[in-house]
């Protein structure tokens, strides 16, 4: 067991989605606030109010009052710890990895599988979802599946596998969830937290139209004008109509935090 003051602690979280900031805020609020999030060069996030992948395209954002800064390097990042921000660098190799050594890495990329993770990137390794073997690939597993076992840290083992199946909100599953038609680009004049109804046109990708398949509020929608492929998710209707859900962390999100809190206490020693 590592003794440890918890704000010393150094964590490199693996992308910026709605889960992956959700946990971000989780661990700043428990003052573990030495955290850099690494992502692609053209994140593709559906809450993208909740997603600190928006400091890819605006150079900062802020979710629930705490704010995230693009870093260019190593120097940028120690700046940003300093101003008690967290860290996003673009970085779909997690190569500051090697420049800063971090206490915990955390890959909450939910890709449904591995992209190359190992427990030997620091002293402990969280990976969420499918693909992660807890004891092999990396030190816990955290599951991201909705249900009884939802947060559920395995010490052991694998998540359970992908269901295909959206978490059920309000009686609703797949017919939230909007997804490309076809392979193109997406155009929507829509914004999130809009009201919409069954058959509204929502937008096109290529020559397909989106089409809304309940009432609720479009609590979700990727940057429009961007290039996605057939079958990608691209929008989130929320039956429940709340507008204000649209600009918070959602349970699950705050659950998977808890978690990945859970996991980090059950190891330190935290002073």
């Amino acid at each position: 067991m590592t003794r440890k003051r918890l704000h010393q602690l150094k964590i490199l979280i693996k992308g910026t989605g709605e889960m992956a900031t959700g946990i971000a805020c989780r661990l700043y609020r428990a003052n573990l606030r030495q955290i850099v999030m690494a992502e692609t060069s053209n994140p593709l996030a559906v809450r993208r109010m909740v997603a600190f992948c928006e400091a890819v395209h605006q150079e900062q954002c802020t979710v629930e009052g705490i704010t995230a800064t693009l870093s260019g390097n190593k120097v940028e990042i120690l700046s940003t710890w300093q101003r008690k921000e967290i860290g996003v660098i673009v970085d779909p190799e997690w190569g500051i990895g090697k420049e800063i050594q971090f206490d915990l890495v955390i890959d909450a990329i939910l890709a449904k599988k591995n992209l190359g993770t190992h427990k030997n990137e620091a002293p402990l390794v969280i990976g969420l979802g499918p693909g992660f073997k807890a004891g092999e690939d990396v030190h816990r597993v955290i599951e991201t599946n909705r249900g009884h076992d939802l947060g559920r840290v395995i010490e052991t083992g694998a998540a359970e596998a992908n269901t295909g199946i959206p978490g059920n909100i309000d009686g609703q599953t797949v017919t939230r969830v909007l997804r490309a038609p076809c392979e193109g680009l997406f155009c929507s004049k829509r914004f999130i937290g809009e009201l919409v109804k069954a058959g509204d046109v929502i937008g096109t990708v290529g020559t397909e139209t989106v089409t809304a398949e309940i009432d609720g509020v479009l609590r979700g929608l990727i940057k429009p004008d961007s290039n996605v492929r057939q079958g990608l998710k691209i929008g989130d209707i929320d039956p429940r109509g709340i507008v204000s859900y649209c600009n918070t962390i959602s349970d699950k999100a705050r659950a998977l935090g808890g978690a990945v809190l859970e996991a980090i206490l059950s190891e330190y020693n935290v002073l």
